[in-house]
């Protein structure tokens, strides 16, 4: 294909000074739109397209180094600080399984850590899950520095009752672990230990996701309790830190953590004890090594790919063009559908920020409406994905089992009725155009972003220049993302933000955010009682929904939950960015897959001969 082919189908609005802040646009939407679709077809056509469809995977060769990258440091090597950072997290997860992992393509749970079992009592309306634990899990030290230990029921219910089960720890699991009951009152979940290897989760009421509500990770009962009973929560928050010696921590997943040079790379080896092996009976993954690169800059982390420093490379909008273009040079470049992830935008409702003019606006349904209204998802789509997204107006995305595609946003870009609604809460703009509220106040407020990714800072630009146009003041705050997550979770000091919290694979996850007493309830988050009639509702739906066994009932319940989200626009959704992942070809590709649900599957390729 031709560079200037391509070039032109990347662009996808040529005429559109790109992450500019014009006021003329030569080419009209509609004319946008077409170019679009004329240049995905040209991409897909330059690319792969390989998902997975249940295929199983086959045996390799062990063998070779995996080079990856990560943004920011990590700030531990805890499993219980990792709750709240997406590096640490990324980091840790290597050490540690889930008890199950689902199947998204035959949407079914399948055991990791554990086998389940369900058992309903009908006649007392309670349930119980009885897992299982593999007979072959260790906790496992690098190089034999102590002796490996075997996982037992200790370490998952240790985990539950005095981890996640602290108060003072601030688990962002602590709220899973408690369920509304028909007469209001709210009921634990328990644990109970059977023996070594069982364990019992017993719920008060019946749960139509059992299994979504008892999976997940734990770590080392023998370390942690040691830490908390020696100094408290202070103990257990300082276990791992990262100045720990990598062979003082104990790894039950694929990978030893053995090296970490703060500003430069983590490295891990291949855990040999790890429990899933292929048919030959050698553990996976493949390689022995995977060296993690600390690349705090995207335009680093391309270069660094491109001169071969890096085995993958999830493209940015920007970068798609060379990157085809350069193919040749060792790599394939595969494509897949729109990202079921999307990010958020999100106003401060704390009452923390109550005597701040912005808690007056951002608490007004309508002000939130608004700026919906003003979002012009099509021009940031032509010019910073260039074409390769879609608007995101849905709550819950297709792959999950309640989603309606009858219901979606309302409030799309149209001026004139953000003007409407923003008029109808006293706000209107003064001579000069300055948009003020009843009380003479300027309408003005803070976006905060993460500082670590071009596109939103693109994105953010283009939200500024929509609202200058009608006299709202944005001012952009570009941030650390941790700092970010501080600002969230603990201090509160933040006024609007674009942020990503995954997405939705089951109408009930997200225990932490939607219901108004979670901890992630990003704009107004531990309330005591819903602090508004609207939120009481969804926490009544969303507890209604979580035991609701009738699917008939359950979809009335769930369609009404997201119609109320939609509504009142807490949060507005963005895009669903198509998204491309370069792989080098000197691995073989057999066991590589790349699609929206799973993301890019390497946990199994091996080298080529």
């Amino acid at each position: 294909m031709k560079k200037n082919v391509i070039w032109r189908a990347l662009l996808a609005a040529a005429a559109l000074l790109l992450f500019s802040v014009c006021k003329k646009e030569e080419l009209s939407l509609e004319e946008i739109e077409a170019m679009g679709r004329q240049g995905l077809e040209e991409i897909l056509a330059a690319t792969t397209s390989k998902p997975w469809r249940g295929e199983e995977f086959v045996d390799g060769p062990v063998g070779g180094t995996w080079n990856s990258s990560i943004t920011n440091e990590p700030k531990s090597f805890n499993l219980l600080i990792a709750e709240l950072d997406n590096e640490t997290k990324s980091i840790v997860g290597g050490m540690h399984d889930y008890l199950l992992d689902y199947d998204v393509v035959r949407r079914e749970w399948k055991a990791q850590c554990a086998f389940p079992e369900v058992v309903v009592d009908e006649e007392a309306g309670t349930l119980d899950i009885i897992y299982t634990l593999r007979d072959n899990l260790y906790w496992s030290f690098y190089e034999n520095a102590r002796p490996r230990v075997p996982v037992t029921s200790d370490d998952v219910i240790f985990w539950y009752d005095e981890i996640e089960g602290d108060p003072e720890l601030q688990s962002t699991a602590y709220n899973s672990q408690f369920i509304t009951m028909e007469d209001g009152s709210e009921a634990r979940i328990t644990i109970r230990k059977i023996d070594d290897k069982r364990f019992a989760f017993h719920f008060p009421r019946i749960d139509a996701d059992p299994l979504l509500a008892t999976n997940r990770y734990f770590g080392p009962a023998f370390l942690y309790r040691e830490a908390k009973e020696k100094a408290g929560a202070q103990g257990v928050l300082d276990l791992f830190n990262v100045s720990a010696d990598p062979r003082t921590i104990p790894s039950m997943g694929a990978w030893f953590l053995t090296e970490y040079v703060p500003s430069q790379r983590l490295v891990f080896k291949r855990n040999p004890d790890y429990w899933r092996k292929d048919s030959q009976g050698q553990s996976t993954p493949y390689f022995e090594e995977n060296i993690v690169h600390i690349l705090p800059d995207e335009n680093t982390q391309f270069l660094v790919f491109k001169e071969g420093g890096l085995e993958g490379y999830g493209s940015r909008p920007e970068d798609l063009n060379e990157l085809i273009e350069k193919q040749n040079t060792g790599y394939t470049v595969f494509n897949a559908e729109g990202s079921v992830n999307a990010a958020m935008w999100t106003f401060n409702q704390n009452p923390i920020a109550g005597d701040t003019p912005q808690y007056e606006w951002f608490t007004r349904k309508e002000f939130r409406q608004a700026m919906s209204c003003l979002l012009n998802r099509d021009r940031i789509i032509a010019q910073v994905y260039r074409g390769l997204a879609e608007p995101k107006l849905y709550f819950f995305p297709p792959v999950n089992p309640y989603y309606n595609p009858d219901i979606t946003a309302r409030y799309l870009y149209d001026v004139t009725r953000a003007l409407e609604l923003l008029e109808s809460i006293g706000i209107t703009q003064d001579r000069q155009g300055i948009m003020r509220d009843s009380k003479g106040r300027q309408i003005e407020y803070d976006l905060s972003i993460s500082s670590d990714a071009t596109v939103l800072t693109d994105m953010a630009s283009i939200i500024r220049d929509e609202m200058e146009k009608v006299g709202i003041k944005v001012n952009i705050r570009a941030t650390d993302f941790q700092k970010l997550v501080e600002q969230l979770s603990f201090t509160y000091d933040w006024q609007s933000v674009i942020i990503n919290l995954g997405s939705n694979f089951f109408p009930s996850q997200g225990s932490n955010v939607w219901p108004s007493s979670g901890n992630l309830h990003l704009w107004h988050p531990l309330q005591e009682k819903p602090a508004t009639e609207w939120e009481a509702r969804i926490d009544y739906l969303y507890n209604e929904g979580t035991h609701a066994i009738d699917k008939e009932k359950a979809w009335e319940i769930w369609d009404e939950y997201q119609r109320i989200l939609l509504e009142q626009c807490p949060v507005i959704y963005l895009f669903r960015q198509r998204s491309f992942y370069a792989l080098r070809n000197r691995w073989d590709f057999t066991n590589f897959y790349y699609d929206t649900l799973n993301g890019a599957e390497t946990r199994q390729v091996f080298l080529k001969n």
